[in-house]
């Protein structure tokens, strides 16, 4: 199979990836969010849990919904384009000199 092939299973992969993180999150906070309510009402504790797990879930959802992140495949081709120019560039000066 072809390249596009396994870039659009991976791509598959990270999203079903983040779905089940978001569900997860989504169901533990509910049921911390009803302990918390019926043990300590006045002290939300669950909000802690939330936030911190919640920047988390953000930072895994950035690096499955955009395309041009910073480890990216498009980074990672870019990056070994740059590396064979310098080389080229360098291995020129070598025989110039």
């Amino acid at each position: 199979m072809d390249e596009s092939y396994y870039r659009a299973k991976r791509r598959v992969e990270a999203l079903k990836g983040f779905y089940i993180h978001l569900t997860v999150f989504i169901v533990i906070n509910v049921f911390l969010f009803i302990v918390n309510f019926f043990t300590t009402p006045g002290y939300w504790w669950f909000l802690f849990v939330t936030l911190f797990w919640g920047i988390g879930l953000l930072a895994h959802g950035l690096s499955v919904f955009t395309s041009r992140g910073i480890f990216s495949k498009e980074w990672e081709d870019r990056k070994i384009r740059e590396y064979m120019k310098k080389k080229k560039n360098n291995q020129i000066l070598i025989i110039l000199k």
